[in-house]
């Protein structure tokens, strides 16, 4: 059964969105009339068609609540080039289209990460202050553990100097 099936109210709309870097991100809108809007962010390597997403944006819907599914740069139909760590860029992501739906007035209620993007809403929160309700649901605690034998013992180093790391690079 689609979505729409599930609830006939719910209008679904692709929007793109400008970021600060000349990309243009991709998003669903879960449109269901409310003027409060949850911005929600997928996890490392997803997109905002993870069933995790989908199931978020429904069940907001059921709740009455509109949604806003979106890719980060370099993810899914996103514009841009993927990049490991690029937690800053992804927060003023979040930034860009928080701005585009208070331009439209809108009220952004809350922002949702999953995983990754869960730590990206954390980052969010603490630069902008403009969003006050933050979920994380599963993002990583501790970047120290399970990373390095991956990607190299100096990934911290890496992120901290550079704000992102290219894994391409980092598999070598």
């Amino acid at each position: 059964m689609t979505q729409a099936a599930q609830n006939p109210s719910v209008l679904q709309q692709r929007v793109i969105i400008p970021n600060n870097h000349g990309e243009q991100l991709v998003g669903i809108l879960h449109e269901t009339g409310s003027v409060e809007i949850v911005i929600l962010c997928h996890g490392f390597r997803s997109t905002k068609d993870n069933n995790i997403m989908v199931n978020l944006a429904v069940a907001l819907e059921n709740a009455g609540l509109s949604s806003f599914r979106f890719d980060f740069s370099g993810n899914g139909e996103s514009e841009g080039s993927f990049q490991y760590g690029h937690y800053k860029r992804e927060a003023d992501h979040i930034h860009a289209v928080a701005q585009y739906f208070c331009g439209a007035n809108r009220v952004v209620s809350a922002t949702v990460g999953h995983s990754k993007g869960g730590d990206v809403v954390l980052l969010y929160a603490s630069k902008y202050h403009d969003i006050g309700i933050v979920v994380n649901l599963f993002g990583r605690y501790n970047l120290k553990a399970g990373i390095a034998e991956r990607i190299g013992k100096d990934f911290m180093e890496r992120i901290k100097q550079d704000g992102f790391i290219d894994v391409k690079k980092s598999q070598d």
